[in-house]
C-alpha cells in the first residue's frame, strides 16, 4: 500500500470511527454528555467540540482557504450531540474527498499554516494529514475512554483495516457509502 492509498483508508476509517463513536455518545443519558469527566479535556461534549474545530483547521489548511486560526474566533460549542455528529460527519466527508483527489506530488506541496504569534509556517500536505490523523485518533482515545463510566458501553473502533475484520463491519461500511 502506498502513502496515498494509506491517507484514503485513514480518511475512511476516520468517518467510520466516528459514526460508531457519535452513535454511542447520542445513546447517552441526559447530562452524561456535558458531565466533568478526566481527560485532556473536561468532558466528551469538550473533546468532541475539539476534535471538530481542529478538523477543520487542518482541512482550511489543506484546502488552502484561508480562514487559518479565525477558524477557533468564530466557534462556537455544539451543545446537542446530535447536531455535532452532523457538522463532523460533513467534515469527515470533505476529508475523504480531499484524500480521493489528492495526487504523489500533492503529498509533498507545501501550504500555508497560520501559527498565530509564530506566523505562517509552510508545510507539507502528507505531514499535516499525519499529524491530523494522529490528533483524530488520540482525542477519539480519550472520548472512548469516558464513555467507559457511562450508561453506554464503548463502541469497538479498531476494526476497520483488517479482511478479518470485514465481517464486523460490512453493514456500516455499506451505510455510509465508504
Amino acid at each position: 500500500m502506498n502513502l496515498l492509498d494509506h491517507f484514503r483508508r485513514m480518511a475512511a476509517n476516520n468517518l467510520w470511527s466516528n459514526d460508531r463513536l457519535y452513535r454511542a455518545v447520542t445513546a447517552l443519558k441526559p447530562g452524561e454528555f456535558d458531565a466533568m469527566r478526566a481527560g485532556f479535556f473536561p468532558s466528551i461534549k469538550a473533546t468532541l467540540n475539539h476534535i471538530l474545530s481542529v478538523d477543520l483547521y487542518y482541512l482550511d489548511m489543506v484546502e488552502e482557504g484561508g480562514v487559518g486560526l479565525a477558524v477557533f474566533d468564530a466557534w462556537t460549542d455544539f451543545e446537542d450531540p446530535a447536531k455535532l455528529a452532523a457538522v463532523q460527519a460533513e467534515a469527515d466527508r470533505r476529508l475523504i474527498v480531499f484524500c480521493n483527489e489528492l495526487n504523489k506530488s500533492g503529498l509533498e506541496r507545501r501550504v500555508p499554516t497560520d501559527r498565530g504569534d509564530d506566523g505562517i509556517i509552510p508545510e507539507r500536505i502528507g505531514d499535516l494529514l499525519a499529524h491530523l490523523f494522529l490528533h483524530q485518533i488520540h482525542h477519539r482515545g480519550q472520548v472512548h475512554a469516558m464513555l467507559s463510566s457511562t450508561s453506554v458501553k464503548p463502541p469497538q473502533l479498531d476494526e476497520f483495516l483488517l479482511d478479518f475484520d470485514i465481517k464486523l463491519r460490512k453493514r456500516e461500511v455499506e451505510r455510509l457509502k465508504l
